[in-house]
């Protein structure tokens, strides 16, 4: 059986009700919210042979770089190889399986053909806007989702989506205004799309204007955290904030509530546990007793060897917890990785391992071997994913180090540098204090 949906997409093995059921969990999908999964099984439920609603399947257990997801997505990808399918479903198929493999710039350029030959597939849009996140290609960020808007219009479902996705894309590439304008669209179309609201987020982070992202953030959590897989994130960037105000208490207050309270072991929530704990600690605050719940959470997955990003933060939080045995575990998984043939070998090899041997330098005080060996990552940092507002972390790194070090003209040098993109940084000034009058004695 065949169907088309509004969107003139057709839909192999299908029926009415299972379309509509698989149309909920894209909706779910596209906001962040509920639970996706289980609707989508719910649809498999009633049409096995539904190929589409497995390939989603397999995509939410691919695109989150849990370690446990690849299973799933195996199953998923063995359950519709036999099945009847399209061609548009067949490419999904193939990528799917290229993402199985580790293969994610293949997926994402599968993605993108699919998204030129059918630009009203959001499923499409947003699994290849995640694989360009993930693979560090910033410009395809925008120009995989702004090659697809004319085809859409206001009137469309999932319309806000593609607003929030080129949204983020406009934000990593610098254009803040009309990535804020963009995002505000979206929420005006739907006030749950949990990615729009987290792209205008990040047009305040990087232009260094914390005061507006406390307001944007706090006038209606409700709307972006409840019954949202997306609520850490989103609770991080707030603490983002506060941080760089100096307010330390209310960072550590939504570490303790949001951000870890419920001491979640989601790969993506303890990516932001050890990204602020490391930010906090870099700012001389003890955080020794938070380090030990969130190296508890690595603990097990830490070791899976499928994405540098997650191996890095993974150390960040055993060093922050004095856990060397563990520390070394994963610089162990990542010579394996770096013997691989798929793309986190490279992402491994260039980016990842270096920087967790830089993150392993700092928590011993060789912070001359830190800053040796971030200095020539940082320029090709995005080669293994994540945002410019996540890797801000590994300037911070640097400058804290080389202070520690006496690098104090590396120090000032740098703290001038990010002066130019925020020029009104609180944080940023009270580095560059600590490096004027030791550079004076020098």
């Amino acid at each position: 059986m065949i169907l088309n949906d509004e969107l003139s997409l057709s839909y192999s093995g299908a029926s009415t009700d299972s379309l509509a059921l698989y149309r909920r969990a894209l909706h779910q999908f596209a906001c962040y919210i509920e639970d996706p999964v289980a609707s989508v099984d719910t649809a498999i439920a009633q049409r096995p042979d539904f190929v589409m609603a497995h390939v989603l399947k397999a995509y939410l257990h691919l695109l989150g770089t849990e370690p446990a997801g690849l299973a799933v997505a195996r199953e998923c990808l063995d359950a519709v190889q036999q099945l009847p399918s399209n061609p548009r479903e067949r490419g999904h198929i193939e990528a799917v399986s290229q993402m199985l493999d580790g293969q994610w710039q293949r997926a994402g350029r599968l993605l993108e053909d699919l998204s030129i030959d059918f630009p009203r597939d959001s499923l499409a849009l947003q699994a290849g806007h995640l694989t360009d996140f993930y693979v560090g290609n910033t410009r395809l960020l925008r120009d995989r989702i702004a090659r697809a808007l004319p085809a859409w219009s206001p009137s469309m479902p999932g319309y806000h989506a593609i607003l929030g996705m080129h949204a983020f894309g406009l934000e990593e590439m610098g254009d803040y205004a009309r990535a804020e304008a963009q995002g505000r669209a979206a929420l005006e179309r739907e006030a749950r799309d949990g990615w729009a609201q987290h792209a205008v987020a990040h047009v305040m982070e990087m232009q260094c204007r914390p005061q507006d992202g406390i307001v944007w953030m706090r006038t209606d959590p409700g709307a972006w955290s409840t019954d949202s897989f997306f609520k850490v994130h989103l609770w991080w960037h707030l603490a983002l904030y506060h941080l760089e105000l100096g307010e330390i208490d209310e960072a550590l207050t939504l570490f303790d509530g949001p951000i870890h309270g419920e001491r979640s072991t989601v790969v993506l929530d303890l990516i932001d546990a050890s990204a602020l704990l490391w930010r906090l600690q870099l700012r001389g605050i003890d955080v020794s007793r938070r380090w030990q719940s969130v190296a508890d959470g690595w603990q097990p997955i830490a070791t899976a060897g499928n994405y540098a990003f997650n191996d890095l933060h993974a150390v960040m939080a055993f060093v922050g917890a004095q856990r060397p045995d563990e520390v070394a575990a994963v610089l162990e998984t990542q010579q394996w990785a770096m013997q691989r043939s798929n793309d986190n070998e490279a992402f491994t090899r260039e980016v990842g391992h270096p920087l967790a041997l830089a993150i392993k330098a700092f928590g011993q005080g060789r912070y001359d071997e830190c800053v040796r060996l971030i200095r020539p990552v940082r320029d090709i940092a995005q080669r293994f994913g994540g945002s410019h507002a996540q890797r801000d972390l590994l300037d911070l790194t640097l400058i804290e180090a080389a202070l520690r070090n006496g690098q104090h003209h590396l120090a000032a040098a740098l703290c001038a540098e990010r002066l130019t993109t925020r020029g009104h940084s609180p944080l940023t000034r009270q580095l560059l204090g600590r490096c004027e009058p030791l550079r004076a004695a020098a």
